[in-house]
C-alpha cells in the first residue's frame, strides 16, 4: 500500500502529536475532534509546538507552514475516506473506542487500515465491531510523540501479515523505531511500567514517602528524566488508572489493582498536569 493521506481521531495531546509527526513527515493529515471549541484547542497546540521549534532555530518559518497547509481539522468522520491509515487516539475507553471504529468501518475505503493508540485495551475487542480485522491493529505511541522514538504495534490474532508490514513501513516512515507484540494486556511498556508507577502511588497512599521524595530517588539514583509520581500527572491520573483497571479486570493480578487514592484523585478533578494539580500543583491557562 502506497501512504499519502493519514487521518487521526482525537485531537488531544496524543492525537495532536501524532497529527503534527505525520504532517511534519509529509504526510496530508486530517485530524478530527468531537467538537470545534476541542478542534480549534488541539490545532492552536500543534501551532505552539512547531513555533517553539522555529524560536530555538530547530525548524524553518517556512517549513512550519508548510506543515500547518498539511493538517486538515475536522468534526465530520466522513472527512476521513480519503485517508489510507487512520489512527484513533481517543480517552482509554471502550465504549468510545469501538463507536469510533464503527464509524470508520463505514467510512473508510475498504483498503485503509485502522489502527487504534490504545496502551492497555483489547485490540481485537475494538476490531470486532469491524468488517475487516484483518485490517486492525494498534499503533501505541509514547509520549511525547514528537520526541520519543519507540513505536509499539500489536498485533491480534486476525490482523494479516500484510497489514503489520505495512503498519512497519508506515511507523518507519514516520521516524519510528517499530516493536511487534501480541494483543495482551499492556503489550510490552505499560505491562511493566504500570506496576511501578501503582507501587509509587501506595507508597504515597500509606503515607512512606512524600511524591518529592520518590521522585527525587528515581531521578537521582535512577537517571529518570521524570519520577514516578510526575509522571503520572504527566499522563494523565485518569488516564493511569482505567488502563490499569482495564488490566486488572483481565489478568486479576493484584499488582495492576488501581490504588483507592487514584479514584479519590478522580472524584475531585485532580487529574495531573492537564487539570492544574495532581501529586503536585500547576499553573493553567485562564
Amino acid at each position: 500500500m502506497e501512504f499519502k493521506n493519514a487521518g487521526v481521531v482525537g485531537c488531544g495531546i496524543m492525537g495532536a502529536g501524532i497529527a503534527q509527526l505525520c504532517a511534519q513527515s509529509g504526510y496530508n493529515v486530517v485530524v478530527s475532534e468531537i467538537n470545534d471549541t476541542l478542534l480549534q484547542k488541539g490545532l492552536k497546540s500543534i501551532d505552539a509546538v512547531l513555533s517553539r521549534s522555529v524560536e530555538k532555530g530547530r525548524m524553518k518559518p517556512e517549513d512550519k507552514k508548510a506543515v500547518l497547509a498539511r493538517i486538515k481539522g475536522t468534526t465530520d468522520m466522513t472527512d476521513f475516506s480519503v485517508c489510507d491509515i487512520v489512527i484513533e487516539a481517543a480517552t482509554e475507553d471502550m465504549v468510545i473506542k469501538k463507536s469510533i471504529f464503527a464509524q470508520l468501518d463505514k467510512v473508510c475505503k475498504a483498503s485503509a487500515i485502522l489502527a487504534t493508540n490504545t496502551s492497555v485495551l483489547c485490540v481485537a475487542e475494538i476490531a470486532g465491531v469491524t468488517k475487516r480485522a484483518e485490517n486492525v491493529l494498534g499503533m501505541h505511541f509514547a509520549n511525547p510523540v514528537q520526541v520519543t522514538k519507540i513505536l509499539e504495534m500489536v498485533r491480534t490474532i486476525a490482523t494479516s501479515e500484510t497489514t503489520i508490514a505495512d503498519g512497519r513501513r508506515f511507523g518507519e516512515s514516520i521516524g519510528k523505531t517499530v516493536v511487534v507484540t501480541k494483543d495482551l494486556p499492556g503489550f510490552i511498556s505499560n505491562r511493566i511500567f504500570s506496576s511501578f508507577l501503582l507501587n509509587a502511588v501506595r507508597l504515597v497512599q500509606e503515607g512512606i514517602a512524600t511524591p518529592e521524595d520518590i521522585d527525587t530517588v528515581f531521578k537521582m539514583g535512577a537517571g529518570h528524566a521524570m519520577g514516578p509520581l510526575e509522571t503520572l500527572d504527566f499522563v494523565g491520573i485518569d488516564t493511569v488508572y482505567y488502563g490499569a483497571k482495564a488490566m486488572y479486570e483481565e489478568l486479576h493480578d493484584l499488582q495492576y489493582a488501581p490504588p483507592p487514592l487514584l479514584h479519590r484523585m478522580m472524584k475531585l478533578g485532580w487529574l495531573g498536569r492537564k487539570t492544574g494539580k495532581g501529586f503536585y500543583e500547576y499553573k493553567t491557562e485562564r
